[in-house]
């Protein structure tokens, strides 16, 4: 194992200070009152006592992670700022989130999503789904978040020769172990509040230094002005159809199109995301802590895309033999080392142990989330209905724990076979979406129009996997179809609901189905704090679009 000899001891101490903390808090937080043990909705739901600023922290914990902090900023180094739509229409949809599908779960008083899916549908259908989220995060979302945090601390605080990947991903997968199963959602939220301080103060701080060093006078507005002219094709939110990136981010269909899709199946039936809203004392919390998170949903490009970027522009310009360090064996450009690199390049001794805590923070953060929601589902929707009705609150808590750490474990043995991949933010956007358009059409159809019924919701969900693969091997076979994978996403949503309303119909033997859900405009009611914060985050992105078209 080669440790980068530039990681001197107040790196390690800050870091150490750093992992103390947060391990000190997740386990003081998860003992609870003395004398008392934890209930299945202390542990999985927080005892649903959450407050806004809680939430709203949580959710950006458990959303950034490596897949953007590296990811995303390999995609900054490749694509530009049209990345960020991910992060600025994620604004907008938890905004819907919060409007239009809280209300509804929360008065269902449901533990997770699947569990709404069963009170809407049945169990067969809850089961289904339940599985391909179990699936999901283990294969797709942990292994992830796991080598790609590895790989930037091999990077960091190695020499990036890959003798470090094993053990940081142990290492990560132990730490987020250790306090996310002593105490369940409660330590994981609140630990979470001081890990999105450190994950924006340390983002703020890398670009600030990058963005004073990529000219020679220095300066942050000279260094912002230099990238703005060196890569001004990299400064454009819409992309046309000549951008060889189009094909990951299809022009004006990412506001219209394929984005929705992945956004609002992310933010509103993604189990390790909504579970902290549903932990919250009351709706209008909630919808307080969704509006926070929105407005820091705001400021992410500036932390993790134009990192991206202003590598790029050193690449160009060979600043600090960035050709060098971003060329692969095989002569590719190794985007996904934008951010390791320009850690290790420009932040200084204690800077440096700083800003790799919080990187840390953000890859443990959202390694907790999973683990936690992967523990989570599989007791509320398997073991509970199917291995042990009669189960106690001390023997879910238990299984929830176990389920834990086997999810970790399988997760961390496949991790190291990811291997190199391109854009690794933008691979895990495209294989998420195999399965998110037949969710979220189920869930938009089960809360929206009560004709659906679960004949139509089952067939429906069974042929979206199907549509999205024939779709995707077609392009494969057909390159020159020139179908780019968020419009294929799109099609397979409207393909989906098309399946869904059509056998509704032609299998139900009333109007409505008996469990379709009964709305009325009172319903979707929030209070002026929320209008007015809406009418904000609406204005700073219409202005945003407006400056960066």
């Amino acid at each position: 194992m080669n440790f980068n000899p530039e990681f001197k001891m107040l790196d390690y101490a800050i870091f150490a200070i750093y992992a103390v903390v947060i391990l000190f808090m997740g386990i003081f937080i998860g003992k609870g009152k003395k004398g008392t043990k934890k209930s299945a909705e202390d542990y999985f739901l927080a005892g649903k006592s959450l407050p806004w600023w809680a939430i709203g922290a949580s959710l950006i914990a458990a959303n950034i992670s490596a897949e953007q902090f590296i990811g995303m900023s390999g995609s900054g180094f490749a694509i530009g700022l049209a990345i960020a739509s991910y992060e600025w229409m994620a604004a907008i949809t938890l905004i819907i989130v919060g409007k239009y599908f809280l209300p509804i779960f929360i008065k269902q008083g449901i533990y997770t999503i699947p569990g709404f899916v069963e009170k809407r549908f049945n169990t067969n259908l809850k089961t289904i789904l339940a599985g391909f989220w179990i699936a999901l995060y283990i294969f797709v979302n942990l292994t992830s978040v796991l080598y790609l945090g590895a790989k930037a601390l091999d990077t960091v605080v190695g020499v990036g020769d890959g003798s470090l990947l094993m053990p940081f991903m142990i290492g990560m997968a132990v730490f987020a172990l250790a306090y996310s199963i002593a105490g369940g959602l409660s330590s994981v939220a609140m630990t979470d509040v001081i890990q999105v301080i450190l994950l924006v103060l340390g983002g703020l701080i890398t670009t600030y230094i990058a963005l004073n060093n990529v000219t020679p006078e220095g300066g942050v507005m000279n260094g912002f002005s230099y990238i703005f002219e060196k890569a001004n094709d990299k400064f454009h939110m819409i992309l046309t159809t000549d951008n060889p990136e189009y094909k990951n981010l299809p022009g004006i269909a990412v506001l219209l199109g394929g984005m929705w899709v992945a956004n609002l199946y992310y933010w509103g039936f993604n189990q390790y995301i909504i579970q902290r809203t549903l932990a919250a004392k009351s709706l209008q919390e909630a919808q307080k802590g969704i509006t926070f998170a929105a407005f820091l949903k705001l400021i992410v490009p500036l932390l993790v895309v134009i990192p991206g970027i202003i590598a790029s522009v050193m690449y160009q310009e060979n600043i600090h033999n960035a050709v060098q360090a971003f060329t692969k064996p095989d002569g590719g450009i190794n985007y996904d080392n934008s951010y390791p690199w320009l850690i290790h390049t420009f932040l200084p001794v204690g800077l440096k142990g700083l800003v790799v805590a919080a990187l840390t923070a953000a890859i443990v953060s959202s390694l907790a989330s999973m683990i936690n929601s992967t523990s989570t589902i599989f007791t509320m929707d398997f073991y509970k209905p199917f291995i042990n009705k009669n189960a106690s609150d001390s023997q879910l808590v238990s299984i929830g724990r176990i389920t834990g750490v086997i999810a970790l474990v399988i997760a961390t043995s496949l991790a190291k076979f990811m291997g190199d991949i391109p854009q690794m933010f933008q691979y895990i956007q495209e294989y998420t979406g195999l399965v998110s358009p037949g969710i979220l059409a189920v869930f938009l159809m089960g809360l929206f129009w009560k004709k659906t019924n679960t004949q139509g919701a089952i067939v429906g969900v069974l042929c979206s996997i199907p549509i999205a693969l024939g779709l995707k091997i077609l392009v494969a076979n057909f390159p020159n179809i020139g179908l780019p994978f968020m419009d294929q996403m799109f099609y397979t949503l409207i393909a989906t609901i098309a399946i869904i309303a059509g056998v509704s119909l032609t299998t139900s033997e009333r109007d409505d189905d008996p469990k379709g859900i009964s709305l009325d405009k009172s319903f979707f009611k929030t209070n002026s704090e929320f209008n007015i914060a809406t009418y904000v985050i609406l204005l700073i992105l219409a202005v945003l679009y407006t400056v960066f078209w």
